[in-house]
Order: structure tokens, then C-alpha cells, then sequence
């Protein structure tokens, strides 16, 4: 489309998926005073996804309170959310529920003074078709649903299954594929040994989850290299300044970054680049961004998502105590014994294979990226007819910089967008709140045309 034609009108928007990305989408869309909306969530809560509604009270938000409005525009906006509702609690690392409380109430209030123009559906989508410029929405109840354009923001999905995990994919009680599913504790005793898969962000989570379960059993995270997050530092960061974006490769980049490390520290070295980080993925050919994710990806992770220093204590208490160990190493096998599990290993930088018998496994290996391995019905249906295709390096689906998704054949169908984690293969750094509401933000305003108000268009 030229730059100065202006854009289809649209009228209705369905959004797929009512978590973070999902709710914020429609509340951007009512605020702009954009399209009629309806929202689609399979779950019974909306405004809380995975994240803020499976989490458990001792599970605190990643990022400090004055960083985590919904709004983009107003970013002292949840911190007043706290002083009005939860005074009881400091305005640092707050609880997830917390958060979660604030997002369905942000929904809610938005939902009320729309005018009927928000509408919310609990049903799962399972199917969306194009005709004459239209979209066709096709709900698991047989219903269906017209609309101008569709916005897929379906979130973080399962992790991958565990390669070799063989029949135990059937078999609950020994094996959980999502350690969101149920209660990981159920039937343990204090004399049992649970191996989790990984040892990221998800890992932590699901060990504080045991231990507030009363497991008082053995915790062995396994990952290839073993690395845990970092924690936030008490007070402000010092983060060095960049005048500019780093022209480099990634492999220049890594000693880039070691460099400014060297001199200010790792996290806050990997901070610096913060303003730059979706420019580097874009201006990085497939090659570099393999490399990328190769050689620097884990020591991003580890120091780009850190934790609240109250839970990082609450790990190194556990660990110091011998409840639980952090181990490097790769899965070899697995065999059913008893009521648990033979689990045959290699220790990293050895040859030889060591066993370990656990009681439970838990696969904590973090959100599924590779669109071609998942299993939800609607993105089959949709890769199957090629309106969507994996994004760069297997992370997501492919999407342009508007989020509006790419198809086998390489064109972009404005009528289906997509937001959240599941783009991430386009830009890299857009799992975060601060950079979901900013994205969310920008496609509100184009689906509503308040960019050619603002005269972005003019």
C-alpha cells in the first residue's frame, strides 16, 4: 500500500486469547476508540493468562513495579493501581497475582464504559477462514464469528516434549509435560526426588511452587549448561549510555558486550543494549542470528530476565540447605522402575553416562517456540492452509514490523495479526511487558486509524 493511501476501514476486530497481550489488545482498541471488539478465551478468567492466574503467591513479578504499567503513555499508571488497591503491599517486586488482579481490572473498567463495543466469548477458537476480505471465526461450540481482522495472541505456549521421554508422555504421575497443568506436588512425600527440566525463569518457578506445597523431598534441576538466572541489584542499576546502535555481527557483538561486562557488569551491559535489541535481531541475516542464539542466547537469558532478589534468596536458601541442586548435563534416557524413574545422564565436559532415580519429572524447559512441533488445533489448521509459517530461527510465527502475519507464500495478510511471544522470531526481545505494551499500543492504533489522526499518516 502506498504511504499516503489510507487503509481499509475496519469495524470488528476478534482477538484470539484474553492474557496479557490479548486483554491489552482490546483495551488499547476501546481506548483508541477504535472497532467494535470481541474477545476470545478459552479459560474462565480474562486478563491473566498462564502467568498471573497459575502463579502462586510467592511467585513475584520479574520486573519492579515502576516498570510494569500496561501504559505505554502513563507508566506511573500501576504503581497508583498499588496505592489504591493494595497499599499493604510495596511498590518493589510485587506478587504475579497481584499483577494479574490489575490487569483484570484494567479490563473490566475499560469492558464497562464501552458501550457494549467490547465483548468477551469463553469458548476456544478453533479455526479461522478468509473470504471477500472478511474473516470467519469458528468457536469449539459451532458458532462462528464475521470480522474485519483477527489478532492471534495466544501467549507463551507448552513446553516442547522431552526428547526420549517415550511412553512416560502418558503417564502423569511420573512425568508432567506442563508444570502449569495441575499440582506438581500432588503425591510427592519427603522422601521422593523430582527431577526438573531446566533451569530458567520457568524451573524457579515451579521449585518455589514445591516447596510452598510442603515438598520437603530432593530437587534436581538439569540443564545443558546449568545456568540460573541472575538477580536484580538492590537500588538503581548503573547502565552505561550508547549513543547509538552497535554495528556489529554477533559474533562482534558477544565481545562487545564482554567488553562493556568487563567494565560495568553483566547486566548492565546487557541493559545498555536494551534500546537496541529488536534493531540488532532485524538487521541480523539468518546466519548471524543463528550464531546469536548459539553462542549468546544463554548468557543473555540469564542476565536479560533476572529475578526479584527476594525469590533469588529464596533459591540459594534452598540450595544451600541441599534441597535443591543445579546441575549441568544432557538427557540420555528414560526407564519406568517402581513408581519413579531410572533417568540416565551425561554430566557436561565428561564422556561417561551417570543414572539418577527420581520420583517425578517435571519439564520446565520453557514456552514452546517451534510452530511446526505444536499441537493447538488453530495454529494446525492454519499452517496446514498456509496463511501463517514459522518465524526466523523456528521462534514463533513470521510476522512483519505492523505484527501482521506472513504466509507460505511470502505476503502479509493484514487481516491476520498477531502479538506477544508468539513473534518473537521478528523481534526478538518481545516476551516482557514493557515491550508487549508498547506493541500492543501501536496495533490498536493502527486498526483503529488513530495513526492518521496523530498524522503519522498526513
Amino acid at each position: 500500500m502506498p504511504a499516503t493511501a489510507r487503509p481499509r476501514r475496519i469495524d470488528h476486530v476478534v482477538i484470539i486469547g484474553a492474557g496479557f497481550s490479548g486483554a491489552l489488545q482490546a483495551i488499547n482498541l476501546i481506548r483508541h476508540d477504535g472497532p467494535r471488539t470481541t474477545l476470545i478465551e478459552r479459560r474462565s478468567e480474562t486478563g491473566r493468562g498462564v502467568a498471573y492466574s497459575a502463579a502462586h503467591p510467592s511467585h513475584l513479578l520479574n520486573v519492579r513495579a515502576a516498570n510494569m504499567s500496561a501504559l505505554p503513555e502513563d507508566p506511573g499508571h500501576f504503581v497508583r493501581w498499588l496505592a489504591e488497591n493494595r497499599p499493604e503491599q510495596p511498590g518493589g517486586f510485587v506478587p504475579r497475582i497481584t499483577y494479574g488482579d490489575y490487569l483484570a481490572d484494567l479490563l473490566a473498567d475499560v469492558r464497562a464504559r464501552a458501550a457494549g463495543r467490547l465483548v468477551v466469548r469463553h469458548n476456544a477458537a478453533v479455526d479461522v477462514r478468509f473470504a471477500g476480505g472478511r474473516a470467519e471465526v469458528s468457536l469449539d461450540d459451532g458458532t462462528t464469528i464475521d470480522s474485519d481482522a483477527v489478532v492471534l495472541a495466544l501467549g507463551n505456549l507448552p513446553p516442547h516434549e522431552v526428547a526420549g521421554i517415550g511412553a512416560l508422555r502418558d503417564d502423569p504421575d511420573r512425568y508432567v509435560a506442563d508444570p502449569w497443568s495441575g499440582d506438581i506436588a500432588n503425591g510427592l512425600s519427603d522422601d521422593d526426588t523430582v527431577l526438573l527440566i531446566g533451569s530458567g525463569l520457568t524451573m524457579v518457578d515451579a521449585a518455589l511452587l514445591l516447596e510452598a506445597r510442603g515438598f520437603g523431598g530432593k530437587i534436581i534441576a538439569m540443564s545443558r549448561r546449568g545456568l540460573l538466572p541472575h538477580a536484580h541489584v538492590e537500588g538503581a542499576l548503573v547502565v552505561p549510555t550508547l549513543g547509538e546502535r552497535p554495528t556489529t555481527s554477533p559474533a562482534g557483538l558477544l565481545r562487545f558486550v564482554r567488553a562493556q561486562a568487563a567494565a560495568a557488569g553483566w547486566r548492565a551491559a546487557v541493559d545498555a543494549l536494551r534500546p537496541f535489541t529488536q534493531d540488532l535481531w532485524l538487521a541480523a541475516d539468518v546466519e548471524q542470528q543463528a550464531r546469536f542464539l548459539r553462542h549468546l542466547r544463554p548468557w543473555w537469558d540469564i542476565h536479560r530476565h533476572r529475578l526479584a532478589p527476594a525469590v533469588a534468596d529464596r533459591i540459594n536458601t534452598m540450595r544451600a540447605r541441599g534441597a535443591l541442586d543445579i546441575v549441568a548435563g544432557k538427557l540420555r534416557g528414560f526407564e519406568q522402575t517402581g513408581r519413579g524413574v531410572a533417568v540416565t545422564w551425561r554430566p557436561r565436559g565428561k564422556d561417561v553416562l551417570e543414572q539418577l532415580s527420581v520420583r517425578r519429572i517435571v519439564n520446565c524447559s520453557g514456552p514452546q517456540g517451534n510452530l511446526d512441533r505444536t499441537a493447538e488445533p488453530l495454529l494446525r489448521r492454519l499452517l496446514e492452509r498456509g496463511l501463517i509459517r514459522p518465524g526466523a530461527q523456528g521462534l514463533g510465527m513470521d510476522v512483519n514490523q505492523q505484527a501482521e502475519t506472513i504466509g507460505v507464500d511470502g505476503r502479509a495478510n493484514p487481516g491476520l495479526l498477531a502479538l506477544g511471544p508468539m513473534t518473537r522470531g521478528a523481534f526478538w526481545e518481545i516476551v516482557a511487558v514493557p515491550d508487549i505494551r508498547v506493541q500492543t499500543w501501536s496495533v490498536a492504533r493502527r486498526l483503529s486509524n488513530a495513526h492518521w489522526v496523530e498524522g503519522e499518516g498526513l
